[in-house]
């Protein structure tokens, strides 16, 4: 939800990705600690994770634009060339012309 991957929360918490991975899952308990290094380096509350846990079944997850969103997020920050990051600024703002061009009337 904020835009890291696995690997990259893995290497600010410190541990291996496979080890990010099975917190993530819920196949590892997280300590107390740990859930407060996590807060801590996401730069949230630590009530942030329970947000909602008492509000009955939980929300269906993302939508698939907000799922494409982030990942579009996560791949354009990965770019370390200024130039690409650009043009792909500008592809992106030339579709979102085009598309707001043809719903007009």
């Amino acid at each position: 939800m904020l835009g890291l991957s696995q690997q990259q929360l893995a290497r600010l918490i410190g541990v291996t990705y496979q080890q990010a991975h099975k917190y993530e899952r819920g196949l590892n308990r997280i300590s107390a600690g740990r859930l407060f290094e996590i807060a801590q380096v996401l730069q949230v509350p630590i009530s942030w994770f329970f947000e909602g846990i008492d509000q009955g079944p939980p929300s269906p997850g993302l939508t698939v634009v907000q799922r494409r969103v982030l990942e579009l997020a996560r791949n354009f920050s990965a770019i370390s060339n200024e130039r690409h990051q650009e043009a792909l600024s500008e592809m992106a703002r030339v579709l979102a012309a085009q598309a707001a061009a043809e719903r007009r009337p």
